[in-house]
């Protein structure tokens, strides 16, 4: 199969779960058919009214609902959403945290909000801050179920002690190298550690004195004792705890010994009482690990049963984008976009800044669902769910992006009407707008043409156009510069043809413009913003991806060529080029604008249709009324499937 058909299957939805996963999912849904449950605030009701589309493939909700079923934890629905504070969300957590708190709230469960805080050296509470407001602008709230890693610093360190006593843990003294060295390749086994038998007298001498700050960064580790010959890596004698002298932003300087993610996580877990551990697929080797922790705790009476069950899922792969973290903070860093927030960035800040929605969002997660089986997402799939959802909810207005005068020559000069135009052609409810009509208009630049190509209807010498909700023009020329440039269009107008008069169907133009008056409109800056790749795969050696004809056999398999630049593991390099040479030169233009009287006073991230144009958002940080600045958010509709 062709890569453009791998994607064409995924833009359409056909990225189904192995069949058994299905079948689970069908049954499922055909249990809760009767159930009307919301992802959250502004979601739609899933299940509600028979015209409602079938959920896409969700082998997790399956899952729980059979647990659920069981009783297995005595109806306990506890998800949770753990994001590490050193950055900001991406669209790969949207996925997530809308499945994570959505699965709660269709069982009446809750999910909890914990920050992941083992690295001092790269948290920060600004990071914090960020992901709390982008999970709320997603539609989703914690409650009081709001955690950090560094709660549980003492029960850590409490079962650190207890693992060493009961002599599954020992103090490592070798060099990070060493480690490395000895720690054995997917096909050789490890090398235990001269260290390894260090008695449990000794180990915990040793990791109280490294607690007590006597040792500097490097000088041990603490390593779980299980087997270093397991052909699973993550089961080799494990380090849990690393001698860090750094300020904690929340411990201060407590602690100078931290514990590391697995270890951390799959106890916070527990201590929670976790129900449903949902991570990305690159988890999954690391779930013997996760199990090995918490079972042993079990065991010693340190945790209470039943423990959590962890369940990977496939992360979003999506084309036209990096997620990788590392990625995102180069792009920052070397200037290459404005900020984290910036609209082209794949991040939450960015996409609302942008004008994307939370409920196309959760409409995306909807429409790709959940599978085992790692694919790609078109980013058109994205860009449709919030045309979608923005057709919905936008109301319409006007404005000129590249103008240029209109003169109305037989018009009176100093009159003006005003012409009526529908807030939202599908809403009649939400009324009309006034539209002042005058005799000097502003119009786009490319609806004047002298040399019309085959199929133009605008305006060209002697063509006939109607001013959209106005009257029917007829152009008669135009004034040029001494360089050839246009400088205003003239036309006559017929003041029989106004629009909704009875004279307005009696001639019939194929053209239809949009226009602004020149005495009432208000100059706006607005800015065009695209994708900020302009290739499926940054990156890649063939950033294209394999497509029919153009694959030769000297490129890979898509398998191969698909591992690019998004790869969230921050120590694997994957890309086979830069991929800042695939950055788009065209993903932002900033153009001198002018919109309707009304957009004056739009507030800060109010949504709305330019009528030809796209769907627009009032910018969140630089719009203020009086000075309006507004960012494309998508298209009308998708023109990138042509390229």
């Amino acid at each position: 199969m062709s890569y453009a058909q791998i994607l064409f299957m995924n833009k359409h939805g056909m990225n189904a779960a192995p069949q058994q996963l299905a079948e689970m999912e069908a049954t499922a849904v055909a249990k809760a058919s009767s159930r009307v449950v919301r992802a959250g605030p502004g979601a739609p009701a899933r299940g509600a009214g028979k015209d409602a589309p079938a959920p896409a493939p969700n082998f997790l909700r399956a899952i729980v609902a059979e647990d659920s079923r069981t009783g297995k934890y005595g109806g306990r629905v506890v998800t949770r959403f753990p994001p590490e504070p050193n950055g900001y969300l991406h669209y790969g957590h949207a996925k997530s945290i809308i499945l994570n708190f959505g699965l709660a709230a269709e069982y009446d469960g809750t999910c909890h909000l914990r920050y992941d805080d083992t690295n001092p050296l790269k948290e920060e509470v600004e990071f914090e801050d960020a992901i709390a407001e982008s999970v709320r602008w997603l539609g989703y709230d914690w409650g009081e179920y709001r955690y950090h890693a560094s709660d549980y610093y003492g029960d850590l360190y409490r079962f650190a002690e207890w693992f060493i006593e009961n002599g599954l843990a020992y103090v490592d003294s070798q060099s990070a190298e060493a480690v490395r060295a000895t720690r054995g390749t997917l096909t050789q086994s490890g090398i235990d550690s001269p260290y390894r038998d260090r008695s449990i007298a000794e180990n915990l001498d040793l990791f109280r004195r490294m607690r007590a700050g006597e040792f500097p960064d490097g000088a041990h580790v603490l390593r779980l004792k299980i087997d270093m010959g397991s052909s699973n890596i993550n089961l080799r004698d494990p380090a849990i705890y690393r001698i860090r002298h750094a300020t904690h932003h929340r411990t201060g300087a407590a602690w100078c010994i931290y514990p590391l993610y697995d270890y951390t996580h799959a106890i916070s877990d527990a201590l929670e009482r976790i129900t449903h551990s949902i991570c990305t697929l690159e988890f999954q080797d690391h779930r013997p690990l996760y199990d090995w922790v918490i079972e042993k705790l079990a065991d010693g009476g340190m945790l209470p049963r039943p423990l959590p069950q962890q369940y990977e899922f496939a992360r979003l792969n999506l084309t036209y984008v990096v997620l990788s973290k590392r990625r995102l903070i180069e792009l920052v860093e070397q200037g290459h976009v404005d900020g984290w927030d910036d609209p082209r960035m794949p991040t939450l800040v960015g996409a609302r800044r942008r004008g994307f929605t939370p409920e196309g969002f959760r409409l995306f997660a909807e429409r790709i669902g959940v599978s085992k089986a790692d694919s790609w997402i078109d980013m058109s799939v994205l860009e449709d769910c919030m045309r979608d959802d923005l057709n919905a909810r936008a109301e319409r207005r006007i404005a000129v992006l590249d103008p240029v005068k209109l003169v109305i020559d037989n018009y009176p000069e100093g009159a003006s009407e005003d012409c009526f135009a529908p807030n939202h052609p599908q809403r009649p409810e939400l009324g009309k707008r006034a539209l002042p009509l005058t005799r000097e208009l502003w119009i786009e630049r490319d609806d004047y043409t002298e040399d019309p190509p085959k199929g133009y209807f605008r305006l060209t010498p002697g063509a006939e156009v109607r001013l959209r909700y106005g009257y029917i023009v007829r152009c008669i020329g135009a004034d040029k510069d001494a360089a050839g440039n246009v400088t205003a269009v003239h036309c006559t107008y017929d003041p029989d043809t106004r629009s909704g008069t009875p004279g307005a169907d009696a001639r019939k133009v194929k053209g239809n413009i949009h226009w602004l008056s020149a005495d009432h409109a208000v100059p706006a800056e607005v800015r065009v913003y695209d994708r900020l790749f302009g290739v499926p795969f940054p990156g890649a050696r063939n950033p294209w991806g394999a497509r029919g004809d153009t694959a030769t056999p000297e490129e890979p398999a898509p398998a191969r060529h698909l591992v690019v630049a998004g790869d969230e593991d921050d120590g694997v390099e994957v890309a086979e080029r830069n991929y800042l040479d695939d950055l788009n030169p065209d993903s932002k233009r900033i153009l001198r604008a002018y919109v309707e009287p009304a957009l004056a006073q739009a507030a800060p991230e109010e949504r709305v249709q330019f009528e030809r144009h796209g769907y627009f958002v009032a910018d969140l940080a630089d719009h203020a009324p009086g000075t309006p600045v507004f960012n494309r958010a998508v298209t009308l509709r998708d023109s990138w499937s042509k390229t």
